[in-house]
């Protein structure tokens, strides 16, 4: 019998392979079990691993096993940046081998009884990963932790108090060590080692104003968030040196009576509008400010803009992505003034459907600077603002063309009042009131949506690289969660995996001016995955749109300019193109400005929120009408009606029962009261506390149950 031939070791490139087709670690044992490789292997296969680490085709995942680049293992130490919009945790691991930014891991809420997680914690958690490239983490072990700063109040003679809600225990600052600081004061600390009387010193290293200025609420969130302020001198220089565009090749555009219409508080202007009859349809013009004329590849501008990301916006100031020479100056769109533009000539027909488009670079010259209110008023009054005969009417009839394409195409419309801080002169919050959504937003919306389509679809045709927008359908995790939610509503949904937005946004108009409206567009909301930036398309689910890219404002974000660019670039409209192998940055880059948009909405949530609880500081002892619009096993949130501030009401001030908390109907049951709160109930509250330092309210349940008079303590 011929003797059994010894099987050989496998190339590097099957190594490789077998480990991307792994689902979790990978170590030599298993390599060898696949192959069928004998201990005669074992050196030359660790060699073999060795070499694809080094080159980065396999990633360390512990000791002597490995994973594919760009993918975490099953369990990593993650340490806690910040929290997402519905206040979970969220962490990047530690260590990090793959290409571009680390990814986000998006913890869970830890178990009732132990402390939440905060900024600068680190846990030991179990990953799983997601379809969006984030991971969903469970924590297995809390690690000892020391966060690399600590934003806080100082309170003379040595404490500090954290800004964070989350953070239980106060800083002790030694003698020495308070670089000034006076009570009352926001100050950055240096945690120092050791323990002084129980409490972890630290070191005072900026004094950041005091609390309760005017500037102390937007200060805590730029500060907490490490949300750029300053520029570079080199950039301010190049901002300085800046002049007006030359009309040169550009396409004379300023006999076109394009108008902008923004915010009344609004002080730059970077998008413009048109529009006019076109046989049964309408020629439309979308010019766009032209940062890209001023904005090179490898400026100190640039590296300024990508390391920005985006404009933070707060109520009392605006923290910008460009210097103000350019945001407020050469960039708006201001009227009257000679102004470069890349625009997008779009025609749609009475149905409101594209049939074409193109792009070109313009000078022009804005015949108004338009509000909202003021078009909307002028619209229902019938007047013409100062603008030729009939052009308000046209913008208008475009727009409803375009409206009803948008609701013929099925997109998912949420209906999210936002909240709006006025502060006065002082400023100091002098009311809290909702913004109102006007037709003349909607309009401008429309059109801004065209064009970023077109600015996709061009891109497409050209074979140029893009940077989307894109939105991936709801997860199954919380498609379960959201029919499970709409269910305690006798509410369902059609059956299947793939729904269209048509058939969530069904559900909205079935609650629409209900007293679940507000709720259910928030449970909905929260049901979305989050839309992010990226090379790849997927499209864009909430807009029910195959092809989608931000095109409109360059000013505030990075991704606008960098489709500028390359729109540039593939139509060769002269310099500020793309620079040779700048595309191929396109995936870290989209990584960093979506992270830097999540960094940005969160700071600016969070600074309502500590306007909201500045507000409400003189009134503890006050009741409000409030609704139920979160269920946790510690204890329900709610949020007010009026003001829409949301608090929470602890476990422990709840009737003395045992209280159980059933996630698929969103309730809290007390098992001897019978009493149960849910989701949505309508509820009375009184305000216990409120604290502008963190943000944070605590109310307390008014009437839980008819001749309820125990003692309220937690189980």
């Amino acid at each position: 019998m011929p003797k059994r031939r010894a099987p050989s070791l496998p190339s590097r490139a099957e190594i490789a392979r077998f480990i991307a087709d792994s689902p979790g670690r990978v170590g030599k044992r298993e390599i060898a079990r696949a192959f069928n490789l004998g201990p005669e292997h074992a050196v030359g296969l660790r060699g073999i691993l060795k070499s694809l680490a080094h080159e980065g085709r396999a990633a360390p995942a512990g000791k002597r096993r490995f994973t594919p680049p760009g993918r975490l293992p099953d369990a990593a130490v993650v340490q806690v940046f910040g929290t997402d919009p519905d206040g979970d945790p969220v962490a990047r691991p530690v260590s990090w081998e793959g290409e571009g930014p680390a990814p986000l891991v998006r913890l869970r809420p830890e178990p009732a009884g132990r402390p939440a997680l905060a900024p600068g914690d680190r846990v030991l958690a179990r990953l799983r990963a997601l379809e969006d490239g984030s991971y969903d983490g469970r924590t297995l072990k809390r690690l000892a932790a020391t966060p690399s700063r600590v934003l806080g109040v100082f309170r003379a003679p040595d404490r500090l108090v954290p800004t964070d809600r989350r953070a239980k225990a106060e800083w002790q600052i030694p003698v020495g060590e308070s670089a000034g600081a006076e009570t009352g004061e926001i100050v950055l600390a240096e945690p120092l080692p050791g323990r002084a009387y129980g409490l972890k010193p630290a070191r005072i290293v900026e004094r950041l104003g005091r609390m309760g200025e005017a500037r102390s609420v937007s200060l805590i969130c730029i500060a907490t968030h490490g949300i750029p302020q300053e520029f570079p001198p080199e950039a301010l220089a190049e901002a300085k040196r800046a002049r007006a565009a030359p009309l040169g090749r550009r396409e004379d555009l300023r006999e076109v009576p394009l108008v902008t219409i923004d915010g009344e508080d609004a002080r730059d202007f970077d998008d413009a509008v048109y529009a006019e009859p076109d046989g049964d349809g309408f020629r439309l013009i979308v010019a766009i400010a032209d940062v890209a004329h001023y904005v090179r590849p490898g400026s100190a501008l640039d590296a300024e803009a990508r390391r920005r990301g985006n404009s933070c916006y707060f109520p009392d100031r605006v923290v910008p992505m460009l210097p103000e020479a350019l945001s407020n100056g050469w960039c708006s769109l201001k009227p009257g003034e000679d102004r470069g533009c890349l625009f997008a000539e779009l025609r749609i027909g009475g149905d409101g459907r594209k049939r074409g488009h193109r792009f070109g670079r313009g000078l022009m010259r804005s015949a108004a600077r338009l509000t909202y209110e003021q078009v909307q008023a002028a619209q229902e009054a019938g007047e013409a603002l100062g603008l030729a005969a009939g052009q308000l009417g046209t913008l208008y009839a475009a727009f409803r063309a375009l409206l009803g394409a948008r609701q013929l195409r099925g997109t998912l419309d949420l209906d999210l009042p936002e909240r709006r801080v006025i502060l006065d002169a002082a400023g100091r919050v002098q009311q809290i009131a909702p913004r109102p959504r006007l037709d003349s937003h909607r309009l401008i919306e429309e059109f801004m949506v065209l064009a970023n389509v077109a600015a996709a679809e061009e891109l497409e045709r050209l074979r140029r690289p893009c940077v989307y927008r894109v939105h991936a359908p709801p997860s199954d995790e919380k498609l379960q969660a959201l029919r499970a939610f709409l269910g305690t509503l006798d509410i369902s949904l059609p059956p299947g995996r793939t729904l269209h937005p048509r058939d969530l946004d069904a559900v909205l108009r079935r609650v629409a001016g209900t007293d679940r409206a507000s709720l259910v567009n928030e449970v909905m909301l929260r049901s979305q995955s989050q839309a992010a930036y990226s090379p790849d398309n997927i499209g864009h689910f909430g807009l029910a749109l195959a092809s989608y890219a931000h095109f409109t404002s360059p000013i505030r974000r990075y991704a606008d300019l960098l489709v500028h660019r390359s729109l540039i670039a593939g139509l060769k409209l002269g310099p500020g193109a793309l620079a040779p192998g700048e595309a191929e940055g396109f995936a870290e880059a989209a990584d960093h400005i979506s992270g830097t948009e999540r960094r940005a909405a969160i700071a600016e949530r969070e600074a309502v929120d500590r306007y909201l609880s500045a507000y409400m500081a003189d009134k503890i002892g006050a009741r409000f009408a409030a609704r139920i619009s979160g269920v946790a096993r510690f204890g329900v949130f709610v949020t007010l009606e009026g003001t829409g501030a949301n608090g929470l009401i602890p476990l422990s001030s709840l009737p003395d029962d045992y209280w159980m908390h059933d996630e698929t109907t969103q309730t809290l049951n007390g098992r001897r009261t019978r009493l149960s709160l849910r989701l949505a109930d309508a509820v009375e509250v009184r305000l216990r506390e409120a604290s502008p330092v963190t943000g944070g309210l605590v109310f307390e349940l008014m009437h839980p149950s008819a001749g309820s008079g125990r003692k309220r303590r937690a189980r």
